[in-house]
C-alpha cells in the first residue's frame, strides 16, 4: 500500500485524532549525537509507601533508577526517560519544565514506567484510573523528587552529547505468557494459546570510536514477578534486566526498558500470592531478568549496520474514548487481590470519557509508538502490518497510563477489566500512530 493511500484511510477515519502540540517536527539526515545518563530514585524513607496490593514497604531489596538518552542532530531534539517505576499520570507538566529548562520541546519527550507492581508511581494522578481509587499512591514529595531526578539525569545526558552512531536488531525469548485465560473459576490465568509476541526489540548506540554509550531495549510483559506478597520495593523483572546489561558492559552503557504490548502479557514464573514472599520470587526475577538480558546482548553483538548521521522526527497527538464504569465491568470468579491504600485521602469521580494519548519518536527508520495505557499484543500486531517503517516498536505506559486497552477481538472473551468501550482502542492507536508516522515524512 503506497503512503498516499495510507494517510488518506488514517484520516478519512472517524477517530482520525487531533494533534496536541502542533504538527510533527521533523529534520534532515545529519550527524548524530548522543547522551545516556542513569540516577537512583530510590525513596529514602518508606513511610507512606505501598504496592499497588497495598501492602506497605518494609525494605528495599533492590535500588530503583531513571535512565535518560538523549538524542540530537543538530536541528531535533528528542529523549527517552525510562523508570523503574509502577507508572505515571499525565506528564505534560514535567515535559513543559524540561522544554523551559533544557530546551528539548515537550512533543519530543517519551516518559515510560516498566510497571513494575512493587515499586511507586510518579507523576499526577489521572481520574478514572486505579491510582484514583487509592492504588497506588506516592507521597507528593516523592513525585516531585522523582520529577528533579529526570530533570537532572536529562541535564547530564545534555552536557554529556557526543558524536554517536545508531543501529537496531531483533532477538526473541519466551518468557511471558498471556494472561487473560479462565480456568472456569475465574479470570487471569495463564494461557499459553494466547496472543503473545516474543520479540525482543534492541536499539544500539556506540560512540564513534565504537564504544558502547546505550542500549534501548524493549519486551512485551508486566514487571510482577515478585507478587502481591512482596512487601520490600524492587526494580523486578525490569530492574534485573536492565542490571544483566548494565554489568556485561561493566557499566559503560545505560539499558534502558521500555514496555511493549504487555497488557495481557504476565511473565512465565511468577511468585504464588498465597505464600509469604520468599528468596525464591527473586530467584525467579534474576533467572528471567538474565534470560531477557542475555538476548539483549546477544542481540546488541549481531548489529553491525550503524549510522552515524540520522533523520529524528517527533510528534504526539490524542484521541478520546468512551469509558467502561466499574460497575457496567463483566464479574470475575477470581475476587480482586487489590485494595486501596489506608493513607490516600482524595476522591475522584469516574470520568465518562478518557483521552489517549500517543507520542512518536523517529530515528532514520526506528519508530519508537508511545501510547499512554498497557496495550493489548493484537493492537500491536496490526500497526506492525500497517505500518511504513520496519523498526516499528510499541512503548505502553508512554506519556501517561489511563489503563487497559484491548484489542477489539478480546472484549468476546475473558477479559476483565475493559477501561474504555469496544471499537475505540484498537482503531485509535493504530490510525493515530499511522498518522504520526505520515505527517512526519
Amino acid at each position: 500500500m503506497s503512503l498516499f493511500s495510507r494517510i488518506t484511510r488514517v484520516c478519512a477515519s472517524a477517530l482520525c485524532v487531533a494533534a496536541t502540540m502542533g504538527p510533527a517536527q521533523a529534520a534532515e539526515m545529519q550527524n548524530l549525537r548522543a547522551g545516556a545518563a542513569k540516577l537512583d530514585i530510590t525513596p529514602t524513607s518508606l513511610e507512606g509507601f505501598y504496592s499497588v496490593w497495598a501492602k506497605r514497604f518494609d525494605g528495599v531489596h533492590d535500588p530503583i533508577f531513571v535512565r535518560v538518552l538523549l538524542v540530537d542532530n543538530g536541528q531535533t531534539s528528542a529523549a527517552i526517560v525510562a523508570t523503574d517505576l509502577v507508572e505515571f499520570g499525565d506528564t505534560l507538566t514535567l515535559r513543559q519544565r524540561i522544554q523551559r529548562e533544557l530546551g528539548i520541546p515537550a512533543a519530543n519527550i517519551m516518559i515510560s514506567a516498566s510497571h513494575d507492581h512493587n515499586a511507586p508511581r510518579g507523576g499526577p494522578i489521572a481520574p478514572g484510573t486505579s491510582s484514583a481509587e487509592g492504588r497506588p499512591y506516592s507521597p507528593p514529595s516523592y513525585v516531585q523528587f522523582v520529577d528533579d531526578r529526570i530533570v537532572a539525569a536529562l541535564r547530564q545526558a545534555k552536557t554529556a552529547l557526543q558524536p554517536a552512531k545508531v543501529g537496531v536488531g531483533t532477538g526473541r525469548t519466551d518468557i511471558n505468557v498471556n494472561r487473560n485465560g479462565y480456568n472456569g473459576k475465574g479470570w487471569g490465568g495463564a494461557d499459553p494459546e494466547g496472543a503473545s509476541d516474543k520479540t525482543v526489540w534492541v536499539v544500539k548506540f556506540e560512540t564513534q570510536a565504537g564504544e558502547p554509550l546505550a542500549i534501548l531495549f524493549n519486551y512485551g510483559v508486566h514487571s510482577v514477578v515478585a507478587g502481591s506478597a512482596n512487601t520490600q520495593i524492587t526494580g523486578d523483572l525490569a530492574g534485573a534486566s536492565e542490571r544483566f546489561v548494565e554489568s556485561h558492559y561493566k557499566d559503560k552503557v545505560v539499558a534502558l526498558w521500555t514496555m511493549g504490548p504487555a497488557g495481557d502479557q504476565n511473565p512465565k514464573y511468577v511468585s504464588n500470592p498465597r505464600e509469604p514472599a520468599s528468596s525464591l520470587a527473586y530467584d525467579m526475577i534474576d533467572a528471567q531478568g538474565r534470560l531477557l538480558g542475555v538476548e539483549v546482548v546477544q542481540t546488541a553483538g549481531r548489529i553491525t549496520h550503524l549510522s552515524s548521521t540520522a533523520r529524528i522526527a517527533a510528534g504526539e497527538s490524542s484521541f478520546t474514548c468512551e469509558t467502561v464504569p466499574p460497575a457496567a465491568r463483566p464479574a470475575s470468579a477470581t475476587p480482586s487481590p487489590f485494595v486501596p491504600n489506608p493513607d490516600f485521602k482524595e476522591k475522584f469521580e469516574f470520568p465518562a470519557s478518557a483521552k489517549i494519548y500517543l507520542n512518536l519518536i523517529q530515528i532514520n527508520q526506528i519508530a519508537l509508538a508511545g501510547v499512554s495505557g498497557e496495550v493489548f499484543t493484537k493492537i500491536y500486531w496490526r500497526l506492525k502490518k500497517e505500518s511504513p517503517l520496519a523498526n516499528t516498536i510499541l512503548v505502553s505506559m508512554s506519556n501517561g497510563r489511563v489503563g487497559y486497552l484491548a484489542d477489539d477481538a478480546s472484549y468476546d472473551g475473558p477479559f476483565r477489566n475493559p477501561y474504555v468501550v469496544r471499537g475505540c482502542a484498537e482503531t485509535g492507536i493504530v490510525n493515530g500512530l499511522m498518522d504520526l508516522m505520515a505527517r512526519q515524512q
